[in-house]
């Protein structure tokens, strides 16, 4: 079925990204199983110069994107940036973060149709090569988060477009608590496009390597063959959208905690326990940071939201008014005891000043700003539900 690619690298890195040409079909398997597909970098330039090449390829019709193992991909190489920053050598982390943003603006803008199999773990970056792509297949297999604030971190990637784009504010839900959602809420809330049991994946995959065509109509009715609609869990959160939407309106993080305890006070709902604690163990700079973000985001083209998370994790990686990062990167990755120490440690204690700091500029003469490239397909691919 597969042929090997001419594309591959003699880095001794090829195999992190495997490459099959299938006709006019591309399937790219994320090969790093043991770190759950983590994006490296050389991933992600492995990544860049396919989409590139491919673009401009007219015997390539469609890329298919999956992964190798029980994810699709848990993030971005948080542990390389965080070294980096930990060394005092920041700028490493930030150019990690331009070229996977510039990864994610080329998906974003892609010109041929693009099929990401979601069948396991996708958080962080691997929603950053998925979610921006026109067609996401989940299955019952499929976790999908955004768990930066616990993190000390924001969601990024883009993720202050697709997330303000969800119905009424489950995206301020998600972005704040890093909830977790199966295939089911996918589909509903429209962060998916279908959902195909995974023991359907093979004969879909198969289906799609015999397309001879761009057209997303024959692909969406390519995968519609394999496709299901699925019920919701009783328990979840999406079937409080009313809930959600009145309290993840507030204006600050300190009034939606509010809201919350107000509703946990007056009904027995685990879903809403569960957020409120999410939202006091979250720094709190990241919090604020991720509200405004996802809220300026209801108002910016993919390519401004981008921009603008390029700054603030510049910012937040030259720990200017904050250690959170790397608080949050000790906490929960390298020691495991869950037990963050913030700076500064309540809501409260976050100054306006600040936060309007990390949305400017970085005031640094060796600094410069993210400039994506000029595309010619200006329209975005990602679509939801609204």
């Amino acid at each position: 079925m597969a042929a090997s690619s001419p594309n591959a690298d003699n880095d001794g890195t090829s195999d992190q990204v495997l490459v099959e040409d299938c006709r006019f079909t591309r399937i790219l398997t994320l090969n790093r199983p043991q770190q759950l597909n983590a994006l490296s970098t050389p991933m992600i330039m492995k990544l860049l110069k396919l989409f590139v090449a491919y673009e401009k390829d007219s015997d390539v019709k469609l890329l298919i994107v999956k992964g190798n193992g029980r994810a699709f991909s848990a993030g971005g190489d948080v542990a390389a940036v965080a070294r980096s920053v930990a060394q005092g050598q920041w700028a490493l982390g930030t150019e990690f973060l331009r070229n996977q943003y510039t990864l994610n603006y080329i998906i974003a803008t892609y010109g041929k149709p693009q099929v990401s199999i979601l069948n396991g773990i996708v958080m962080g970056g691997g929603a950053g090569v998925s979610i921006h792509g026109r067609f996401r297949v989940v299955t019952e297999k499929t976790v999908f988060a955004m768990p930066e604030t616990s993190l000390g971190f924001f969601p990024d990637i883009g993720a202050s477009y697709f997330l303000s784009r969800l119905p009424g504010f489950f995206g301020e839900y998600l972005g704040l608590t890093g909830a977790r959602l199966d295939g089911a809420e996918m589909l509903a809330c429209g962060l998916a496009t279908h959902f195909v049991p995974s023991m359907n994946l093979a004969y879909l995959e198969d289906l799609l390597t015999k397309v001879e065509t761009s057209d997303p109509f024959v692909i969406c009715a390519s995968i519609d063959q394999f496709s299901q609609m699925v019920p919701l869990k009783a328990s979840s959160a999406y079937n409080r959208l009313d809930i959600i939407d009145k309290c993840f309106s507030k204006e600050t993080v300190q009034e939606i905690i509010s809201a919350l305890e107000k509703e946990s006070a007056s009904m027995a709902d685990e879903w809403i326990v569960v957020a409120i604690q999410a939202l006091k163990k979250a720094s709190p700079i990241s919090l604020k940071v991720t509200l405004r973000s996802i809220r300026e985001g209801r108002l910016q083209g993919v390519d401004r939201c981008l921009t603008k998370e390029f700054r603030l994790c510049c910012h937040i990686l030259r720990l200017e008014a904050s250690k959170d990062f790397l608080e949050g990167f000790r906490a929960i990755l390298v020691d495991k005891d869950r037990n963050p120490k913030w700076e500064p440690p309540r809501l409260d204690l976050v100054d306006s000043k600040v936060l309007d700091q990390y949305f400017a500029e970085v005031d640094d003469a060796n600094w410069e700003d993210l400039k994506l490239p000029s595309r010619r397909n200006l329209a975005t691919n990602y679509v939801s539900k609204m």
